[in-house]
């Protein structure tokens, strides 16, 4: 499908289908690329999230299925709002991505939250170009105002969420995380210092002084840091760690208290 630039029903609509001349260079030469352990979606730069497809460089994090629960936890909580589990503010809804990468959870909620003002953030110049270029190709950059700057620094306050799925593996943990992404992915975005916890326990405080009083952070963990993120939260309400498919600890969502 790369090679040729088709879709599958193509391949099985013509089976006696050759690669010829430059399609069968191109076929070889991703695959040494891939014998190499570069990502496919490297390779053909793609990949799909919530139902979009994202452009991906080496640039970004590769969007992966387990982040999609960072948008249903957020979904979740703006229909209890709409519901009168919680009151609904009378305002535009204010949320920002933090960490952005290729723009995959910002625009999966400008997509599912038409009324939102969405802000994305990120301190990599180059990933930030992905972003917006994702945010173009699916007709969204008038809906996400887009931020170089290391976390919060910077933007206003007022937010009713804060979302992130930040850099939270532990350096000591680097020989059990997949070879492919030690080598190929933006280590920044991966390793966020000794324990993991060194970048959430950053974002915490920024993040309570930029939301609203009942304002929500939402952050993608994992199993190893899920207990010291909860005590990072000890002062938060409504603290809750939701688990992915396979049962791993992989959302915690808080809500900073009205007083």
């Amino acid at each position: 499908m790369f090679t040729l630039d088709c879709d599958r029903a193509y391949l099985y609509a013509h089976p006696e289908r050759e690669l010829i001349g430059d399609e069968q260079s191109r076929y070889q030469a991703a695959l040494n690329e891939r014998a190499r352990g570069v990502p496919a979606q490297y390779i053909t730069g793609h990949q799909e999230f919530w139902g979009m497809d994202f452009i991906v460089t080496p640039a970004v994090l590769i969007p992966r299925p387990e982040t999609e629960h960072v948008i249903e936890t957020v979904l979740a909580l703006t229909r209890l709002g709409r519901t009168g589990g919680q009151e609904c503010p009378p305002h535009t809804m204010r949320i920002v991505d933090v960490g952005t990468g290729s723009g995959c959870i910002a625009l999966a909620l400008a997509k599912e939250l038409p009324g939102a003002e969405i802000h994305a953030s990120d301190v990599s110049a180059a990933a930030l170009e992905i972003a917006r270029a994702n945010a173009a190709r699916h007709g969204l950059e008038g809906r996400i105002e887009f931020h170089q700057t290391d976390l919060l620094a910077g933007l206003s306050s007022d937010f009713d969420f804060i979302v992130s799925n930040p850099p939270y593996v532990g350096e000591s943990e680097e020989d059990q995380v997949q070879l492919e992404v030690r080598r190929f992915e933006p280590r920044s975005a991966v390793f966020a210092g000794a324990t993991g916890v060194e970048v959430i326990a950053r974002l915490v405080p920024q993040a309570r002084a930029a939301l609203r009083p009942g304002g929500w952070l939402v952050l993608e963990i994992s199993g190893t840091i899920a207990s010291p993120v909860q005590r990072l939260l000890e002062s938060w309400e409504e603290v809750r760690t939701i688990s992915d498919l396979q049962s791993i600890p992989r959302v915690v969502r808080a809500r900073k208290p009205h007083q």
